[in-house]
């Protein structure tokens, strides 16, 4: 699995970088088949001040992107959101790769009663 992080306007602390990965063994748990993780952490200037700080999350998984987007005024909990969000949508993934058709049951003989 190749994981980025990376920031825009801002520079990636050790902090910052140690909680990402801690919320990522979350979405990691529930689904093992992850190719590649880009997370971008962006302070946006012009914005209301409510929702400057934004993070982004491109999961590259077998036949699939997953992209999810958060705004919050406070940075770890547009981290925490956005694994919120990313959680259900990899969850949802995972239940559409297994196969939910059932076998017909076989008939059973009429000579057998």
């Amino acid at each position: 699995m190749n994981l980025t992080i990376s920031g825009h306007h801002l520079e990636v602390t050790p902090a910052l970088r140690e909680y990402v990965l801690t919320k990522l063994d979350r979405v990691t748990r529930h689904f093992d088949q992850v190719v590649d993780i880009n997370v971008l952490l962006t302070v946006e200037k012009l914005t209301e001040k409510e929702r400057r700080q934004k993070a982004e999350v491109t999961l590259h998984v077998k036949g699939k992107d997953i992209f999810v987007e958060q705004s919050h005024e406070d940075l770890y909990a547009a981290i925490d959101q956005l694994m919120d969000k990313l959680d259900r949508q990899v969850c949802r993934h995972k239940d559409r790769l297994h196969d939910h058709h059932h076998q017909a049951a076989k008939r059973m003989d009429a000579g057998a009663v």
